[in-house]
């Protein structure tokens, strides 16, 4: 298995030492690579072996290596590596959900802070993944659901429109919550999630334009 390391993670840590954040950032990054696991070991069980694992700002990400044969077991418009794929991407948010609640409901001989940090920590990244923009796990969830449903181009480009509609709106929102909280790490996040939009898009037109090739050189083979 490879393991790659991002190095924008460096400067989130500055950008959060500076803002007096690190306590949280810090949570934020135990329990992203707690979340990950999640994913891992459900992979694991779905039959998939680990391929790649990065360390990025925002936690771990984890690539798999599928078999062949859940390729061969269709699904409506898909094939059964789409359904656990979508099960895969779900594991993660409802691994902080769960570990949220377990420490809602239990002290462990903690202090109310510390139990509130935890909590909130587990809370962000699970809402923070299940956002619809892809590749978060949100994103992730609806392509291969809309996959099985709809078909593999339609798609591509659904989730596409959708991951730039919700990058627009939770922008608008988030200006809104940097203006009465005064607090400058969501605009680290807003930041982190253009980039990831913008690379996605690159990626979806590329797709786009070697599909439109395709069709055309399939269009211009001499007829027999």
């Amino acid at each position: 298995m490879q393991i790659k390391f991002d190095l924008k993670i460096f400067l989130f840590f500055i950008l959060f030492y500076f803002t007096r954040q690190i306590k949280i950032y810090a949570l934020v990054m135990i329990f992203a690579i707690i979340h990950e696991t999640g994913h891992l070991i459900t992979g694991i069980i779905m039959g998939f072996k680990p391929k790649k694992l990065k360390l990025m700002p925002l936690g771990l990400s984890i690539s798999f290596n599928v078999s062949n044969k859940d390729y061969n077991k269709k699904i409506k418009k898909a094939s059964l590596i789409n359904l656990k794929k979508a099960v895969i991407a779900l594991a993660g948010p409802i691994t902080n959900i769960i570990i949220a609640l377990i420490f809602f409901l239990f002290k462990f001989n903690l202090s109310d802070e510390t139990r509130t940090y935890i909590i909130y920590a587990n809370l962000i990244i699970a809402v923070f993944n299940l956002i619809p923009i892809y590749p978060l796990d949100g994103g992730r969830i609806l392509k291969e659901i809309v996959h099985i449903l709809k078909g593999i181009r339609y798609a591509e480009k659904f989730t596409n429109n959708l991951s730039n509609i919700s990058i627009i709106i939770i922008t608008a929102i988030s200006s809104i919550l940097i203006y009465y909280l005064k607090n400058i790490s969501i605009l680290f996040i807003i930041v982190y999630l253009w980039y990831l939009v913008i690379n996605e898009n690159k990626k979806y037109s590329i797709r786009k334009r070697i599909i439109g090739l395709t069709k055309n050189l399939e269009e211009c083979k001499p007829t027999d």
